[in-house]
């Protein structure tokens, strides 16, 4: 005799979704998953394991931010994204994050009398990321000034001479800006034979990374009317209430940083030009 009402409903999992229920996976770059909540619809670009987002472009190239977690459609059927899994501890390099043969073992040089003065804190972050290892060596040590203004102040308290030498890489460094002015001043002194001043054209020393390492085409023009950082964040939407938000921004790009290969050509001359003149100064002696 048969059923006329079929199975008995109670016997099978009748509040699954029709589409499954979502498992997890992890997210990888080249995916193309849905945002359930908004339809966005596009390939993985960024994942970001430290703010635990990732970025979707679609094919317009349009991007979108979102957190990793519930609420993606991978082929069609719902998954809960979680960061990739970390590869294993890497052998040690044979080359430092600048390009030059890393020297097993090598400890660090008793510091050199000569300095490199850079602008501010991100700036010696940068440099001590990618040249921090043949800067140890070379016995050269790294300053932040805060600023250019006081430049000549900061030179005739430490007092440039021979064996005494002092490189100083300044932000936007470009014909007729205050910089220039400064430097020039600086190099017609007394003080000129023993200071070496060079810069980049970069706004902030974070154009010196180069975008697409974050996901970018291009950093964005922010007008000067603005403060440049929490416009870019701002624009990139990016927190950028406070200076809180700031240093959060600025580990998010120096995370993107992990040799020479990752800045622009722009910066990584004039940072060799520095070593290379702050380390000749034995023969001013």
């Amino acid at each position: 005799m048969s059923d006329r009402y079929g199975t008995d409903v109670m016997s099978t999992d009748w509040r699954a979704p029709k589409r499954g229920r979502a498992k997890e996976a992890p997210a990888a770059l080249g995916d193309v998953v849905e945002e359930v909540t908004t339809d966005f619809c596009g390939e993985i670009v960024t994942i970001d394991r430290d703010l635990h987002v990732l970025t979707l472009e679609d094919r317009r190239g349009t991007r979108r931010t979102f957190p990793l977690g519930p609420g993606f459609l991978l082929d069609g059927r719902p998954v809960i994204l979680t960061a990739p899994p970390r590869t294993a501890a890497p052998k040690a390099p044979t080359r430092t994050a600048s390009g030059s043969v890393a020297v097993a073992g090598a400890k660090a040089r008793v510091a050199r009398a000569s300095r490199i003065f850079v602008e501010g804190r991100h700036d010696a972050e940068l440099v001590e990321k990618v040249w921090g290892d043949d800067l140890r060596i070379e016995g050269v040590a790294v300053e932040y000034l805060g600023g250019v203004d006081d430049l000549a102040d900061h030179l005739r308290d430490f007092r440039p001479g021979p064996g005494r030498r002092v490189g100083v890489l300044v932000d936007h460094l470009v014909a007729g800006s205050k910089e220039s002015r400064i430097a020039g001043n600086i190099m017609r002194s007394a003080l000129g034979p023993h200071v070496l001043i060079v810069g980049h054209p970069f706004v902030d020393v974070w154009q010196a990374v180069k975008p697409d390492r974050l996901g970018l085409r291009a950093w964005p023009q922010i007008p000067r009317s603005i403060e440049w950082k929490k416009g870019t964040c701002q624009h990139l939407g990016w927190p950028h209430r406070d200076q809180a938000d700031i240093a959060r921004a600025w580990k998010r790009i120096l995370g993107r940083v992990d040799s020479f290969a990752d800045l622009e050509p722009a910066l990584l001359g004039r940072v060799e030009e520095l070593i290379d003149f702050v380390t000749a100064d034995r023969e001013d002696q």
